[in-house]
C-alpha cells in the first residue's frame, strides 16, 4: 500500500509562489504515472500537472508556463512549483500515483490513479 502525505499549501496574494511536496512511502521505483490534481467546493477533481512517463509532461491549459511539476530520481517524492498564483488557483491539491506508467491522452482521468493523498489547501487573495 502506497501512502501520500502532501504538504506546502497556504495562504498567498496573486503574483505570489508556492512550492507544494508530496512524499511518496514506499518509494516507487517504476516510473508509474503520477501527477497533481485540484478541486475547489462544488467542482470537480481536475488534472493540473502530470507525469505520465519517465521524462513526459503535461500541463492543464490554465495553469501552462505558471505551475511546474518534478519528481526526485529516489521515487520517494513529486513537487509542484506554482508561480505567478491567481485566485483561481484556489482549492484543495491532491497528488496521486497509479499503479503502472499510462498513456498521456488517459493521464488527466482521475479514474485510473490508484492511491490519492489527504489534500493540502491553496487559497490565493486579491
Amino acid at each position: 500500500q502506497v501512502q501520500l502525505v502532501e504538504s506546502g499549501g497556504g495562504s498567498v496574494q496573486a503574483g505570489g509562489s508556492l512550492r507544494l511536496s508530496c512524499t511518496i512511502s514506499p518509494a516507487i521505483n517504476n516510473n508509474p504515472c503520477m501527477g497533481w490534481f485540484r478541486q475547489s467546493p462544488g467542482g470537480e477533481r481536475e488534472a493540473v500537472a502530470i507525469i505520465p512517463t519517465l521524462a513526459t509532461f503535461r500541463y492543464a491549459d490554465s495553469v501552462k508556463g505558471r505551475f511546474t511539476i518534478s519528481s526526485d530520481k529516489a521515487g520517494n517524492a513529486l513537487y509542484l512549483q506554482l508561480d505567478s498564483l491567481k485566485p483561481e488557483d484556489t482549492a484543495m491539491y491532491f497528488c496521486a500515483v497509479a499503479n503502472r506508467v499510462c498513456s498521456i491522452s488517459s493521464s488527466f482521468s482521475p479514474a485510473i490513479y490508484d492511491y490519492w493523498g489527504q489534500g493540502t489547501q491553496v487559497t490565493v487573495f486579491s
